[in-house]
């Protein structure tokens, strides 16, 4: 099972920003689409992450001032890829290890997708489900 196959079956619009881009229109970005992060994008390459817990930590730090900064200043970089080739379990254990909840897919140089973890876990468990269910229709006709 690989990222290319969570990616299939659903929306393929990415909400993200500039690098140039205020902290409060990110910040805006994340409330009007209700998700918790954004891809940081340079022509279309991910150079950073910006979210929820980066707009949290600036606030804590710096106050309501960091809403005018650029968001190339307090995003998370460089962002941690993968591609739509990855296992999912593989992007999983490298979201753990990493402590991140959110992955830029990267083809040939360019954004093809975001996913979070919350994608892959349901995505697994669907998986789970529908081999236990065949499971157990297998059993009740044998």
């Amino acid at each position: 099972m690989t990222i290319a196959q969570v990616l299939e079956n659903r929306d393929q619009t990415i909400i993200s920003c500039t690098a140039d881009a205020t902290v409060e229109h990110a910040a805006r970005k994340l409330a009007e689409n209700r998700i918790g992060a954004l891809p940081v994008l340079d022509g279309g390459k991910p150079i950073g992450i910006f979210s929820e817990r980066d707009l949290l930590y600036c606030i804590a730090h710096e106050g309501a001032d960091v809403l005018r900064r650029p968001v190339s200043e307090v995003m998370t970089a460089p962002a941690i890829t993968v591609d739509s080739s990855t296992g999912v379990m593989d992007a999983l254990e490298l979201m753990t290890r990493r402590r991140i909840r959110h992955l830029p897919v990267v083809d040939k140089g360019r954004l093809s997708g975001f996913v979070s973890i919350g994608d892959l876990v349901k995505h697994r468990l669907d998986k789970v489900e529908t081999e236990a269910r065949q499971m157990r229709e297998y059993i009740r006709t044998v």
